[in-house]
């Protein structure tokens, strides 16, 4: 038994939240909602009863610039206090942006609920887990940030060759 799953929190549920960024990848990109789907399995063999999948928001970005019913969920479910423990691929999976990150983070050390992924189990209670979780959630969002800034400088690029095309809105 892991050491920071106490009976408390495996008295509570885990909860599996499984988020994929756009239409096409919850289309194309199968194996990643596999290896979420299949996050169930292990939260049962760390020794919680239930564990809830809350996968509403395939197909939803994470910046926080979109609506995520599901995350809305997730959070609601931790504030119940009836959740033990977090879990998810990789902490992109959670939000790819700080106020999203960092809010659910503080209420899961509020209630006492840990954060769980392949590298590891953290609770927010304790300062060097805490520490990590921040890392993880900035550079989550350090990521997307580059990533966009890429698009948009191969845009330029694209732009200034003269290739750039695009379709005009309809009434154009």
């Amino acid at each position: 038994m892991h050491p920071k799953l106490t009976t408390e929190v495996l008295k509570r549920r885990a909860v599996v939240y499984i988020r994929q960024s756009s239409p096409g990848q919850v289309v194309h990109n199968l194996e990643s909602q596999r290896r979420q789907y299949g996050l169930a399995d292990p939260a049962r063999q760390l020794g919680f009863h239930e564990a809830q999948v809350i996968d509403e928001d395939l197909g939803r970005s994470g910046s926080g610039k979109v609506e995520r019913p599901g995350f809305d969920h997730l959070v609601a479910e931790v504030c119940c206090g009836e959740v033990g423990a977090v879990l998810c691929i990789e902490a992109s999976r959670l939000a790819r942006n700080g106020r999203d990150w960092h809010h659910l983070i503080e209420l899961c050390g509020l209630v006492r609920t840990v954060v769980i992924d392949p590298d590891g189990v953290y609770d927010p209670c304790i300062l060097n887990d805490r520490l990590l979780l921040g890392l993880k959630g900035a550079m989550s969002e350090f990521e997307l940030n580059l990533l966009r800034q890429r698009s948009l400088e191969a845009i330029r690029q694209k732009a200034r060759r003269g290739e750039l095309q695009f379709r005009l809105p309809v009434g154009f």
